[in-house]
């Protein structure tokens, strides 16, 4: 059992599984469901319900919050099966896409047949209804707004006639499905309420998601401009966009700042100040040209930008739920 676990932390840290060793059927899942970017769900989620915490709401529901959670770690699952199916689909995923390179791709690797993966996400998203249809009777039919905004933002990603990622609006979708959708979403079912400061407050941690996945747009540059696809660093060339990725993190921390100046956030979020090392070494990363190779023992190549994005994301991310845990049990705020 310990070593299937280790299979699992792997999987979860780089998105593959040595090829030596058992593939289990977790295993299976984790690779397609790529569940080595729900963190950044995950993060999102507690993040709204930590300001529910914090804000001093009456009717807080850690119940709800909870199942709103897994709601969203279901919806990231099935999104990132929509991606993959649809990606296939229309040809933009094949044999020799960087998609196949950096992890086993759900159907070209032979986890799952293409109607196999099909009903996953029906499976997955008649589950996610079920939570939906419980949280929209017990708090509200904002639930659904919130729930039915996101669903199209995943379905109309990849999928045609919108293709949102293909037409340059594929970052500003993320960036609203993981700052006010995510964040905002949870903080109304968890507190029952929903404020504009909760919205304003789920920015900087947006801000980071969408660099991650600018990372990853450069590090595929080449290929989606062969396929036509205008994603931003397509459109923007490569220097101005890993410039926009390093302006995105160094945002991050600059509004974190503001927001505990303005005493929208508590003292306690400056915690997010002990990841600048790290983003200090990351700003240098995005600064240089990848290496020609891949470092010893390195996971995801080609793919090289999105890791280091990952990194600083996930610790000042990890970092800001601390800052937010404290402010919940000892709240200081400037103002």
């Amino acid at each position: 059992m310990a070593s299937v676990v280790q299979n699992w932390g792997e999987i979860i840290r780089t998105q593959n599984l040595a090829p030596e060793k058992t593939m289990d059927a977790v295993s299976k899942w984790l690779i397609i469901t790529r569940a080595s970017v729900f963190p950044m769900t995950l993060i999102s989620g507690a993040i709204g319900g930590l300001l529910a915490a914090s804000s001093g709401a009456t009717d807080v529901r850690w119940g709800y919050f909870a199942l709103a959670l897994l709601g969203l770690v279901l919806a990231h699952a099935a999104n990132n099966m929509i991606n993959d199916y649809f990606d296939l689909e229309q040809g933009v995923d094949d044999e020799s896409s960087v998609r196949s390179q950096y992890a086993p791709h759900p159907v070209l690797s032979g986890l799952i047949s293409k109607r196999g993966l099909i009903l996953a996400i029906a499976l997955v998203n008649l589950l996610d209804l079920a939570i939906l249809l419980y949280l929209n009777e017990a708090r509200g039919w904002l639930v659904l707004v919130f729930a039915l905004l996101g669903l199209f933002i995943s379905v109309f990603y990849v999928a045609p006639p919108l293709k949102l990622k293909h037409r340059g609006l594929g970052e500003p979708s993320v960036f609203l499905v993981w700052a006010p959708l995510m964040i905002g979403g949870t903080y109304y079912v968890t507190a029952g309420e929903l404020a504009p400061w909760v919205l304003v407050a789920s920015i900087p941690y947006g801000l980071l998601v969408t660099a991650v996945l600018m990372g990853k747009h450069v590090d595929k540059l080449e290929t989606d401009t062969e396929k036509g696809i205008h994603t931003i660093p397509v459109l923007l060339g490569r220097e101005r966009a890993l410039f926009l990725t390093q302006e995105l993190i160094v945002a991050f921390f600059a509004m974190v700042v503001i927001l505990v100046l303005t005493g929208t956030l508590g003292v306690w979020t400056l915690l997010v100040l002990l990841a600048i090392p790290r983003a200090w070494r990351i700003l240098k990363v995005l600064s240089k040209p990848p290496p020609d190779e891949p470092p010893p023992g390195y996971p995801l190549w080609p793919l090289w930008y999105v890791a280091s994005a990952f990194l600083v994301t996930r610790l000042a991310g990890g970092f800001f739920v601390l800052g937010l845990i404290l402010t919940s049990i000892w709240p200081v705020f400037l103002s």
